[in-house]
């Protein structure tokens, strides 16, 4: 596989919402997908950053300084934009598109959207955009103003129009599945599908309770055995998918935000300071808002992925969620993506 590195960029964000329409926002879509995509590409092996990791305002110079500061000004860097597009005539306007930039050949672009038309998405066109007051610049700041990386703006639906949001909110997972290996596909690399065992239902399962025990999720469940609800019945046969246990990554990266300093994140992802400082190579305790830290991260804490529960965590670890509960301090079982746990 080509040594490449993958920067994740959730459009808009905190102060700027992006396209609104049905109730939603385009932030608040873009967020999900892109906290799903940088799992997906950590679970492939693949070194991945996101850009924003939360609902934070990020503004044009900062989103392209943390873009270039994630691993350098490369060619082999690919930037994946996040976006939801909107129209003036949503009754006609619907699907995906991909705009790549002036520097780049359109070749990873026309794989991404062929792998959005095989997932059941409408899909519209590859193309690129330039100034008006000078063609031989691109139009998006992404594009332009983001060195000799590879970035692409994916446009995956149109916010206006209620049937294509809806399709983007039923498939995102299936979606940003068949993107990733698209990208992987493309830089040389192979796709390994894990093997698959069967199950039988017995009294007393759900789809639930099976996926957990297999470390798995539902929607992967249902998604392998062509499933459109919940619903399973005793004797019946399932697909698993099942493979070799994943090992959690040494290291994840972290942004800085206001307020932070190196003895705030030491202490949440619970390592000391030196630590902290001799892994990103630091000679003072001076840190700027919006630079990106590599965490070590010990055996003592857990970083929650896509999928998982704190019964799923408890029974990896060999502890209860009550336990888990009182660690961490919390009130209720809810868990959100790249939640910080602590495990003693």
């Amino acid at each position: 596989m080509s040594d490449f590195r993958v920067v994740i960029d959730a459009g808009h964000g905190g102060s700027d919402p992006g396209s609104v329409a049905n109730n939603l926002k385009e932030k608040d879509l873009t967020l999900a997908i892109s906290n799903y995509m940088y799992e997906r590409f950590l679970e492939k092996g693949i070194p991945a950053t996101l850009v924003r990791s939360t609902d934070e305002t990020v503004s044009p110079n900062e989103r392209v300084r943390r873009i270039l500061a994630a691993y350098g000004n490369n060619p082999n860097v690919i930037v994946l934009s996040n976006h939801i597009n909107s129209s003036a005539n949503p009754n006609t306007a619907e699907g995906a598109e991909v705009i790549y930039a002036l520097r780049n050949e359109d070749t990873l672009a026309k794989n991404i959207l062929s792998a959005l038309e095989s997932q059941g998405q409408v899909v519209r066109r590859v193309y690129q955009r330039t100034l008006p007051s000078d063609p031989s610049k691109d139009y998006y700041f992404i594009h332009r103003d983001t060195g000799v990386t590879e970035p692409l703006i994916i446009e995956y639906a149109f916010i206006n129009n209620e049937e294509d949001i809806k399709r983007l909110q039923q498939n995102y997972r299936r979606y940003v599945d068949a993107i990733v290996d698209a990208v992987i596909r493309t830089e040389g690399g192979n796709v390994s599908k894990p093997n698959e065992i069967t199950y039988v239902v017995k009294s007393g399962d759900s789809l639930w309770k099976i996926a957990n025990l297999y470390n798995t999720t539902v929607y992967e469940l249902k998604r392998i055995n062509n499933l459109t609800n919940d619903l399973i019945v005793v004797g019946q046969v399932l697909k698993v998918p099942y493979s070799e246990p994943v090992v959690s990554p040494s290291s994840i990266s972290y942004t800085v935000k206001s307020g932070d300093s190196l003895w705030s994140i030491a202490k949440r992802y619970n390592i000391s300071v030196d630590t902290l400082k001799e892994f990103n190579g630091l000679t003072s305790n001076l840190i700027i808002v919006g630079q990106i830290l590599r965490i070590p991260l010990s055996n003592t804490v857990y970083v929650v992925k896509a999928g998982d529960t704190l019964w799923s965590i408890a029974n990896r670890y060999g502890t209860t969620v009550n336990e888990l509960k009182r660690l961490n301090n919390l009130s209720s079982d809810l868990l959100s993506i790249g939640q910080v746990l602590k495990l003693a």
